[in-house]
């Protein structure tokens, strides 16, 4: 059934019970402390604000109803309170001073599918022992410094062989779709450090069969589903989202599957593999070990966490970058000369290199601040009444941050749709989750534990694609013709027109 037919539909049934409700609410004693919610929009009875536009770029349309109520503002989502906070401050108050109040998380139905929200790292509230002991093992297993330094030479491996396959397009003029290859580039680096395998190859298909199933999962964990907002509609899934949800996830759990069990077979027949020589062998120890707590399911699922998060997330980012550099050629040119001049003509890009790089790095965190990867982060859920800047947000309320609006907020940053890596060049203001006017991976317990694998995949992957090439626009198209226009896939925000350029090695 159409979303705004069942939503008509919903709203004519409910107007009986709000006459009744109403009814009985008025025999009641009224209190003399009612909570005192942030500003909002007013509210229809039942259905609160589900009318406003937020099935297409919420974060968008969230960022102009706060400059009218202000940076903490209530909205009424069906039987659902979301507090939408779009400032800094708000920002720093919520995720810093009540990080613990606010740890849990409002889970979608679409997350409930194969019951990922009871077993998934994203989903699992941040009290609980089996949180803390996926984030111990997702950290010391991928995202630790000593982790990650042990691993450079797999994300170098990766980065060469998309410079080689881009090189092979030279010659013939060709296209390069930079978002399809980046996350291919990303999804191997990501899968050889689990299961020591590329599953994905950039001549083939099978890149953008597996971008598809793992965009289609962030996708309907991020679609307005009207069975979040009205959660007796979920037995029935009306919008079909849970039903979606289960294909995508029984075909990676498929994947995962076949992969494990040869592994188990590998490790029954040779002692040697059971040493640990990548993640899926150190988590099948752990989870053989008696003393251990984690189970197969749970390993099951943290992998699916793993490599479906990280890899749409990073290969956005590169996208946008290019996409930005290529609108903007004068910024193009000076991330070029930086890195002729720290590089050298025939040298490549190293990790240790990028900390040279400053207009580099500052072109990463400009991208971010303008297109960060998940534009109102994964929601945060009140575990309490807490009071933040004089007003209540209540216990269960679901709370939306919006790091898209913070970044376009002219109060905070001059010119703020304009692209301009100098504005990082004088402050040191980061994206790790201390500065809050810059928090793509959020802040507190609950910051992504994928940064310290993107801070070092982003610029590596940036510098190589521009410094072993430039670039132009196909069709000869004009950098000012450019469609920068953004589109969300759920969760995660991405270029409406996929980004195609063309390469030309560099002399």
């Amino acid at each position: 059934m159409d979303y705004i037919a069942l939503l008509l539909l919903i709203t004519f049934v409910s107007a009986s019970i709000h006459v009744l409700a109403s009814g009985l609410g008025g025999r009641k004693k009224k209190s003399g402390n009612t909570p005192s919610f942030p500003p909002g929009p007013k509210a229809f009875p039942i259905v609160g604000n589900i009318s406003l536009e937020l099935r297409n770029k919420p974060h968008q349309t969230l960022a102009k109803l706060s400059k009218q109520h202000g940076p903490l503002m209530t909205l009424k989502l069906g039987s659902t309170t979301t507090i939408v906070i779009s400032s800094p401050d708000t920002a720093k108050e919520a995720l810093q001073k009540h990080d613990q109040a606010f740890s849990s998380r409002t889970i979608p139905d679409a997350a409930r599918a194969f019951d990922h929200h009871k077993f998934s790292m994203a989903w699992l509230p941040a009290s609980s022992t089996g949180w803390r002991s996926l984030r111990k093992v997702a950290a010391m297993e991928m995202f630790v410094p000593q982790r990650l330094d042990a691993t450079e030479a797999i994300r170098h491996k990766k980065v060469q062989e998309l410079i080689a396959h881009i090189g092979a397009s030279c010659n013939s003029g060709e296209a390069i779709d930079i978002g399809r290859v980046a996350f291919t580039t990303v999804f191997n680096v990501i899968s050889n450090t689990l299961f020591s395998a590329d599953l994905a190859q950039y001549s083939s298909n099978t890149s953008q069969e597996f971008q598809a199933l793992i965009m289609g999962t962030m996708e309907e964990d991020g679609r307005p589903n009207i069975a979040d907002y009205f959660p007796a509609l979920r037995l029935f899934d009306p919008q079909g989202t849970r039903r979606r949800m289960t294909a995508y996830t029984a075909k990676l759990f498929e994947i995962l599957d076949g992969i494990i069990n040869e592994r188990l077979q590998l490790r029954a027949t040779s002692k040697a593999s059971k040493a640990g020589s990548d993640v899926l062998d150190s988590l099948l120890s752990l989870v053989e070990d008696d003393n251990s707590k984690l189970s197969y399911n749970d390993m099951k699922h943290l992998l699916l966490d793993l490599y479906s998060a990280g890899s749409d997330t990073k290969s956005s980012a590169v996208e946008w970058a290019m996409a930005e550099l290529l609108h903007n050629p004068p910024k193009m040119a000076k991330v070029r000369e930086e890195l002729e001049e720290v590089i050298g003509k025939d040298g490549f890009v190293q990790e240790s290199d990028i900390s040279k790089l400053p207009y580099l790095l500052a072109t990463v965190k400009e991208t971010f601040r303008l297109h960060p990867p998940a534009p109102l982060l994964l929601p945060h859920k009140a575990e309490a009444d807490v009071e933040i800047c004089g007003f209540t947000v209540p216990k269960n309320a679901q709370i939306l941050v919006n790091v898209w609006g913070m970044g376009r907020d002219p109060s905070i940053w001059p010119n703020p749709d304009q692209f301009s890596p100098e504005r990082f060049l004088d402050n040191d203001i980061d994206y790790k989750g201390t500065n809050f006017e810059l928090i793509p991976f959020g802040a507190g317990r609950r910051i992504c534990p994928g940064l310290p694998l993107a801070n070092r995949m982003v610029p590596l992957m940036l510098a190589s694609l521009l410094h072993h090439f430039n670039w132009k626009l196909e069709n000869e198209m004009k950098p000012e013709d450019m469609d920068m226009r953004e589109t969300t896939f759920g969760i995660t925000l991405h270029i409406a027109q996929p980004l195609r350029a063309i390469p030309i090695k560099s002399v």
